[in-house]
């Protein structure tokens, strides 16, 4: 596993970075008291584990005219397909995560819509093409939590332990 491959300046400036994704190398360097090339380093064998998947802006949809949230449980009537199914709903830009789920669901996706008349709209026009045997719609009112996992909480190599 990845994690494994964690010490303990790993932790801290993946800590740093997840505060202030735009936080200068230099300023990273100095909190952790080693070389801005050291920081580089780290930073490149993050992104390379794959522990780091790259920086953004993140847009609140709702500032752009994106009034509705809503999750969508689908259950395809040929589940061999989702491959397709996944290629089809990548090209529908209103949907921002889709997921392989268990339990009722093949899977559950993420769509932000301009109102409900438009999100009625993707799924009656997009959503309904795919082949769906079923689909549950929850529309989500206003997000209580939102945010990036703890950085305390990833496990160290074993050579880190003091």
């Amino acid at each position: 596993m990845a994690n494994q491959k964690l010490d303990k300046l790993d932790k801290q400036i993946l800590r740093l970075i997840a505060d202030d994704a735009r936080i200068p190398f230099l300023e990273v360097a100095r909190a952790c008291n080693v070389s801005g090339a050291a920081i580089h380093q780290r930073i490149q064998k993050l992104t390379n584990l794959g522990i780091l998947k790259g920086s953004q802006f993140v847009i609140d949809p709702e500032k752009i005219g994106y009034e509705t949230c809503a999750y969508i449980g689908l259950n395809l009537r040929s589940p061999e397909k989702f491959d397709e199914v996944v290629e089809k709903l990548r090209d529908i830009p209103e949907v921002v995560e889709c997921h392989y789920t268990t339990g009722d669901f093949d899977m559950f996706i993420k769509i932000y819509a301009i109102n409900n008349h438009h999100l009625l709209n993707i799924i009656h026009d997009k959503l309904q093409p795919l082949g769906l045997a079923r689909s549950e719609t929850i529309i989500s009112f206003n997000s209580a939590i939102d945010r990036q996992l703890p950085i305390m909480d990833i496990p160290v190599s074993e050579e880190d332990e003091d």
